[in-house]
Parts: structure tokens; sequence; C-alpha cells
């Protein structure tokens, strides 16, 4: 039933997508033929048209469109001249890479930040803490990547600002820039849930024997307390997929966001309609993956599903 979902929601997508694409101002037959000053004529203008299908009606269009990504084919980038799905592909690892990056350092930012957070609610480290997520949330994200590369890059000399190259040199920056946008909210929602566990009952109880704060926030309510944050970095990990177009942008990073960012500008409308349906079979799949790790950990659902 899921899977069924899935096929209708991609399709959805696609038609919305192709749409807006179509009645988009402007003629990417314009874009293709551009060659400085040269003046091309009515009848080149035509015939690259024909050439190209964009003089059928839409529905025509959009439906040998949808019969070639059925067949695995997305089309020929106008921009690029090879595959749509071939750009794509020469460009995802970046975007995997720096997003795959970016979680882990978010990870490690906001798990012990939030735990310490929420331990020490409304005393100083509490608000230290959410002072600077407030800071890490409210600031955009394009202008920390810009300060974040005048200091280490341009002023320090530390990393590269220059490239094309993915290189673990040049991913810590845009990386950096993504995490602490990530963790200031992310700290947030660790501490909510973790507050959330601390003023259950079982933990009352546990202290009421004796046990230890250590062993009670390890054993028990950090354990309760990640299984609703699975489903928030499950939505984390699809907005890094689909997100990061304009840090990619920033540092110069060879990733699809870029390449989507470059699509738009050239009116290069067959890439632009494959990122869009990668970006949303990816993020339905990474929830899918969710979803399915969500109920296997919690014994609840999996005696619920046997029921």
């Amino acid at each position: 039933m899921r899977l069924v979902q899935m096929v209708f929601t991609l399709l959805g997508v696609s038609f919305l997508t192709f749409s807006l694409t179509f009645i988009a101002p402007g003629d990417p037959v314009d874009a293709i033929l551009e060659t400085g000053d040269t003046i091309v004529s009515q009848e080149t203008i035509e015939q690259t048209r024909h050439e190209l299908g964009l003089d059928r009606p839409f529905h025509e269009q959009y439906l040998s469109w949808l019969n070639g990504v059925v067949h695995g084919d997305m089309g020929r980038s106008y921009s690029a001249k090879i595959p749509v799905q071939d750009k794509l592909l020469q460009n995802l690892p970046g975007t995997l890479f720096l997003a795959g990056t970016a979680i882990v350092m978010m990870l490690i930012i906001s798990l012990p930040a939030g735990v310490i957070s929420a331990l020490y609610r409304n005393r100083w480290p509490d608000q230290v803490i959410r002072f600077f997520t407030f800071l890490g949330v409210s600031m955009p994200s394009f202008w920390v990547g810009l300060i974040l590369l005048y200091v280490f890059g341009l002023k320090l000399g530390l990393f590269p600002i220059a490239g094309g190259e993915v290189s673990l040199d040049r991913m810590i920056l845009p990386a950096f820039t993504l995490a602490i946008l990530l963790s200031s909210k992310y700290t947030r929602q660790v501490r909510t849930a973790v507050l959330e566990e601390l003023g259950q009952d079982y933990v009352t109880g546990l202290k009421a024997r004796g046990m230890s704060m250590t062993r009670i926030l390890l054993r028990h309510v950090l354990p309760n307390a990640f299984l609703p944050l699975i489903t928030l970095l499950g939505l984390a990990i699809g907005w890094l997929l689909g997100g990061v177009a304009v840090i990619e942008i920033v540092f110069s990073w060879p990733g699809i966001g870029r390449v989507a960012v470059r699509a738009i500008e050239a009116r290069d409308y067959p890439l632009l309609q494959g990122f869009v349906l990668w970006i949303a079979t990816l993020y339905m799949f990474v929830n899918l993956i969710v979803d399915i790790s969500y109920a296997y950990l919690d014994p609840r659902l999996r005696k619920g599903a046997k029921a």
C-alpha cells in the first residue's frame, strides 16, 4: 500500500513539475541557440523546436516524457548535451558526501547539547545553549557560509575557497555551515524529547529505588527519547538532499543542487524535471526507511502489528 502511494505521489510531482516548466516564461530554444551577438533565423528556431518536440501539445510532450522516465530515459540536457540521468549521477556523490558529513556534525553537536540543556533546565548551561540555538536558527545559511568562507578561507587560509572537485578540505566549511542550522533546530528537539521523558513516572520510580541519574539517562531516558527523533532526522536528511543548493553555490560545491540552479538559469527544463523527480524519490525512500526503522525499534508498534 505504501509503495502504491509513493507511485501516485511521484506521478503528481512529475505532472506539476512538467506543467510549471511548460508554462514558464521564456523559450528554452533561445537559450540553446544563444551564441553571443549572432542572430538566429526563425527557420532555425522552428526546426530546433521541432527536433526537441517542443512544438507538440502539452499532453503529448508530457506523456512522451513520462514514458521515457518509466523506461529509464529522462531526456537529454540542453546545456550539458548528455542524458539527464548521467549529469545527475556525476554530481550526486558530491551532494551525498556533503549531506552525510553535515548530518554527522549535527549529531555530534546537537545530541550532547540537547541532553545537557534538558538536564540543566532553566539554569545557565540551558540558557547558553538556547541562546546559541536561537542565534543559529535566526542566521541565514548563505550569510553564515560567506562569513566562514571569508574568515577561515580568505583571511586565515585554512581551507581552499575555490576549486571544482570533491575533497575533504573543501567539504568542511559547507558541511559545518549546514550543521550549524540543523543542530540549532535539532538541539531544541532533543531537549524537548529528553524533558518529556524526564517527567515520566518511571523516572521518579527509578530515582526512588536508588538508581543513579547517569544510568537512568543512558538505559531508559535516551532510548525512549530518541524514538521520535528518528522521524525528525529523516526529515533533516530529506531536506539536505534537496535544500543545499544555496550552500553549493556559495562554496562552488559540485552537487546536484548547484546543477539545478544552473538548469534554471539556462532554462534546461529536462535537467530540472529530472532533478525534482530524483529528489522526490529520494525523499520518499528516506521517509519509508525511517518508518520501517521506527516500527522496528519501538516494541509497542511490533506488538500492535502482530495483533
